[in-house]
């Protein structure tokens, strides 16, 4: 896949600070590897209590399973195309002064 570069000015809303988008990006992709990798390890942890016993059938249901998450497009690609979409929500920190 080609590197593409992104215009920050066209992502999300127009009239935001650049730095900021790309930290509500970068922190959306982190959210979204980590969920990935939750459902990754729950569907894996069923094969954890087994043996030798149809190991091979085993191998190939977690490979399988394995691929299927790596055609998944990129989280970082994932987060910009919500941004663009409008679909992310963000908020400033409370502070107290």
């Amino acid at each position: 896949m080609p590197i593409q570069t992104l215009d920050l000015d066209k992502l999300g809303d127009e009239d935001g600070n650049k730095y900021e988008k790309i930290v509500i990006v970068s922190k959306r992709a982190r959210q979204i590897a980590a969920q990935e990798k939750l459902e990754l390890d729950e569907r894996l942890k069923y094969f954890e209590g087994f043996e030798d016993e149809d190991e091979f059938t085993f191998n190939e249901e977690q490979e399988q399973i394995s691929k299927s998450f790596e055609k998944l497009p990129h989280a970082t690609q994932r987060a910009v195309n919500e941004m663009k979409a409008g679909k992310t929500t963000y908020r400033y920190p409370e502070t107290d002064l």
